[in-house]
C-alpha cells in the first residue's frame, strides 16, 4: 500500500509540474513570442513568491524523473518484452535525462546560484555527441530518436492510445479528448521537426544547426500562413500542458514488480 502511494505521488506531482511548464511555454509563445522552456521557467521569478514556485516545480520534476526511470527500468507500465517495448522504454529513459536538466535548472534559478550564461540544450547535446568517436552517426541516431518520438506522440493522440493510461471516466469526456489529441499532435509535430534539425546538424557536422522546440516554432512562422501555423502550434503546447494536468489527475499509475524495484535500489543485485 505504501509503495503504491509513493508511486502515485511521484507520478502525479511530476505530471502536474510538467503540465505547468508547458502551460507557461504555450502561453508565452502565444502572447510574447518567448519560445524556450527555460525562459518560461524564468518568467515565474518575476511573480510573487516566484522562487518558491520555481523550487516546487523543480521538486515536481524530480518526481517526474523518478517516475520516468521507474517506467523505463522497472517497466511500471508493463510493456511487452519485445523490440517495440524496449524502444518505448528507451524513449522514456531519454525523457528522464531531459527532465533531470530541467529540474536542475529550476533549483539553480530558484535558489539564486544560476550562472550568467544561458545554454542551449539541444546544441550542447549535438556538440557533445559529435565530439565522441563516430560522433556524426551518434548525433544522427539521437536526431532519429527525436523524429521517431515525435511520430509516436502524434500516433498516440490520433489513434487514441493515450486512453489506455487514463481512468475510464476521463476517456468519455469530449473536452478531455480534444485537449489530449490536439496537445499530443502539436507537441509531436514540433518534436519531429526538431529531430529533423538534429539530423541535419549531424549531416553538416555543425552542432549549431541542431534545433529545439523554439527553432521548430520559428520555422513554422516562416512558412506560408506562418502566423496561423505558429499560433496553432503554440496553442497546442498550451493544451499539451493541459494534457499533463489531466494525467496528473486521471493517470493510471501501476506499481512495478517489487522484485524489479529491489534490483534498482540494491547494489547486491547489480551485475558483476
Amino acid at each position: 500500500m505504501h509503495l503504491r502511494t509513493g508511486f502515485q505521488i511521484l507520478a502525479r506531482s511530476g505530471y502536474v509540474a510538467r503540465g505547468i511548464v508547458f502551460l507557461l511555454l504555450g502561453g508565452l509563445a502565444l502572447f510574447t513570442g518567448t519560445t524556450t522552456t527555460k525562459s518560461a521557467l524564468d518568467s515565474l521569478l518575476a511573480q510573487p513568491f516566484g522562487q518558491l514556485w520555481l523550487g516546487l516545480i523543480g521538486l515536481g520534476l524530480v518526481g517526474f524523473v523518478a517516475w520516468r526511470l521507474t517506467q523505463a527500468i522497472a517497466n511500471a507500465d508493463n510493456h511487452k518484452q519485445d523490440l517495440r517495448g524496449y524502444a518505448v522504454r528507451a524513449m522514456l529513459f531519454g525523457s528522464a535525462v531531459v527532465y533531470i536538466g530541467l529540474a536542475y535548472y529550476s533549483f539553480d534559478h530558484a535558489f539564486g546560484f544560476a550562472a550568467a550564461r544561458s545554454s542551449d540544450g539541444e546544441k550542447d547535446l549535438a556538440g557533445w555527441a559529435m565530439s565522441q568517436p563516430f560522433g556524426r552517426y551518434l548525433a544522427a541516431l539521437i536526431g532519429l530518436g527525436f523524429l521517431i518520438g515525435g511520430l509516436v506522440t502524434i500516433a498516440k493522440g490520433v489513434m487514441g492510445k493515450y486512453k489506455r493510461y487514463l481512468e475510464p471516466q476521463a476517456t468519455k469526456n469530449t473536452s478531455i479528448k480534444i485537449i489530449c489529441v490536439y496537445g499530443l499532435c502539436a507537441r509531436g509535430v514540433l518534436f519531429a521537426v526538431a529531430g529533423v534539425f538534429f539530423c541535419y546538424a549531424a549531416f553538416t557536422i555543425d552542432p549549431q544547426q541542431a534545433g529545439s522546440i523554439a527553432d521548430a516554432l520559428n520555422w513554422l512562422r516562416q512558412l506560408p500562413f506562418g502566423g496561423i501555423l505558429y499560433a496553432l502550434a503554440a496553442l497546442g503546447l498550451f493544451l499539451f500542458g493541459g494534457y499533463n494536468l489531466i494525467e496528473g489527475r486521471y493517470r493510471i499509475v501501476r506499481t512495478p514488480d517489487p522484485g524489479e524495484v529491489r534490483k534498482l535500489v540494491s547494489p547486491t543485485n547489480s551485475p558483476v
